[in-house]
């Protein structure tokens, strides 16, 4: 029965080489791919026109615009120094590996989130506590507009 294990393991070491190879392929071209949007978006915002003839609802939407851009960017470097994290975890050989259970992560969950740290078990439960405890900062807040009085919040 040892022999199955280890003929197993032989056969799935190669299979997961290729997954992994597979992987840093896919994250290097996501990773080119955030880097020319940040720089087209960076030289699209340097040369775009400087409030020249622009009345104030134009100015207002321009500057709604430059926040909503300023956010989706700052998303994209989020998610550029996350790809940066999952390939040095590649490095170093901890990629694929649960950081809370240090047990291996499904290759199908790295498929749809290559830069994951969590499997979907302990993801999952990371949520769950998330979830109750904005439930519990919800409450508390609740109970404190309750228990004010008008002099209280007058006071504020």
């Amino acid at each position: 029965m040892a022999k199955k294990t280890s003929t197993a393991t032989r056969t799935a070491q190669p299979t997961r080489k290729k997954f992994l190879s597979r992987v840093r392929a896919n994250l290097l071209k996501t990773k080119s791919k955030l880097e020319s949007e940040l720089d087209s978006e960076l030289k699209a915002e340097r040369e775009s026109n400087k409030d020249e003839g622009m009345d104030t609802y134009d100015l207002a939407s321009e500057e709604r615009d430059r926040e909503i851009n300023f956010i989706l960017a700052d998303r994209e470097r989020i998610k550029a120094k996350s790809i940066e994290d999952a390939l040095a975890r590649l490095d170093d050989g901890s990629y694929g590996i649960c950081e809370s259970c240090g047990l291996e992560i499904g290759e199908e969950r790295l498929e749809a989130l290559p830069f994951t740290r969590l499997c979907r078990d302990c993801q999952q439960d990371q949520e769950r506590v998330a979830r109750s405890q904005r439930r519990m900062d919800d409450d508390r807040s609740t109970y404190r507009k309750l228990g004010s009085t008008d002099a209280d919040e007058e006071n504020s």
